[in-house]
């Protein structure tokens, strides 16, 4: 079997399905190749900024119909017991992987986009034309393809990225839970070695999602006794976690992650979302940063199909530069403030000038996100 399309996305996360969905309504013709079954559950914080919201509405996404929490306040704490809130200058919405790509899924299928449910082995540039290989040995050929598969994959050794050979010291766990907790805060606990994520999705769940230093979590024998040991020693955290009901069997975990540089293109391959790169947690504007990264290179290859842009090097070279300039920033601060909140007395200290001075943390919370996003800038 061969399929032939404009543009390859490899990887149905938030970042390929939206670019999936633009530029099918760009006209052009699009194949996407996702190696889990949807709907399914993803280590991820599901708290998205608004700065989305006009973005999805031009690609008719009623995100309202998924029911969506609606946020407008943050909250921080120190292992300590200092506390601060803030009211988030855009807002935001709470929502599940789960329910959020399964909804986009189902529009690109209701759209007549073809998605595989495969996974990728190669990918081989030649003659200007891709060559894409799968494990049931479908070969695929596009003119272009998009990397959005993600933190971490056997394509990143293939396409020989540095950061896979480096040993990442951070794994991350995610679990919904049934508890009391309001609506409209994002809270950011603090603990030894990590950090911990608490919002309201959809139905009423709690998504509680935490990065963990992996030489600290090892010490302990499972996630049930490192929650006990480590993250209640954090009493707001503690009350949390002893009153409410875990919904999963058991929490998801990812490890090996890695928040090193890496290249918007690789071996001609334009990179989008995790995959280009990946912004701390504690930030909370990883799912808004993928939508936007979509639209970026959603737009460049539009360019590079209609001739606006003359050749695939001018294409490779407008990418990476306009991808830099909207998230190097972006992500020099989540990887500042994440150095800071793993050092308890640094955090102490952080959290004591931003209760006095209310207005940094405002400016801190703009350095990780952006202006509302228009779609068709």
């Amino acid at each position: 079997m061969n399929s032939k399309s404009d543009i390859l996305i490899i990887g149905g996360g938030l970042a390929g399905l939206t670019a999936a969905l633009h530029l099918y309504k760009a006209g052009l013709n699009v194949i996407l190749i996702e190696k889990n079954s949807y709907p399914n559950h993803k280590v991820c914080g599901e708290y998205i900024s608004n700065e989305v919201l006009p973005y999805l509405k031009w690609l008719e996404v009623d995100i309202e119909s998924l029911n969506p929490t609606h946020i407008n306040k943050l909250h921080l704490t120190t292992q300590s017991g200092k506390s601060t809130y803030t009211n988030l200058p855009l807002g935001g919405f709470g929502i599940s992987r789960y329910t959020l790509d399964n909804y986009l899924y189902q529009l690109l299928v209701n759209k007549g986009v073809k998605v595989f449910q495969e996974s990728v082995t190669d990918v081989h540039f030649e003659e200007d034309l891709f060559t894409v290989r799968t494990t049931n040995d479908i070969t695929f050929t596009a003119k272009q393809v998009i990397g959005a598969y993600g933190k971490r994959s056997s394509l990143d050794i293939k396409f020989s990225r540095p950061f896979i050979q480096k040993k990442a010291p951070f794994l991350a766990i995610k679990a919904h839970y049934k508890g009391a907790f309001p609506n409209d805060i994002v809270a950011l606990h603090n603990f030894k070695g990590g950090y911990c994520g608490v919002s309201k999705v959809e139905n009423d769940k709690i998504n509680i999602c935490y990065l963990a230093d992996y030489e600290t979590f090892k010490k302990y024998k499972n996630i049930e006794s490192y929650q006990q040991n480590v993250l209640m020693e954090n009493q707001t955290l503690k009350d949390i976690l002893e009153h409410s009901e875990l919904l999963f069997e058991t929490p998801i975990t990812i490890s090996q992650l890695s928040f090193g540089t890496k290249k918007a293109v690789t071996s001609h391959v334009l990179m989008v979302g995790d995959a280009a790169g990946l912004i701390h947690p504690l930030c909370g504007n990883g799912m808004a940063m993928a939508m936007h990264g979509a639209k970026i290179v959603s737009e460049h290859l539009m360019a590079y199909f209609n001739g606006d842009i003359k050749s695939r090097n001018e294409l490779e070279k407008k990418y990476t530069k306009v991808w830099k300039k909207t998230f190097n920033s972006r992500l020099r601060t989540g990887s500042i403030l994440s150095s800071l909140l793993q050092r308890e007395i640094l955090t102490d200290y952080l959290i004591n000038i931003l209760t006095k001075m209310p207005w940094l943390l405002k400016q801190i919370i703009k350095r990780t996100h952006g202006k509302p996003l228009l779609g068709n800038d």
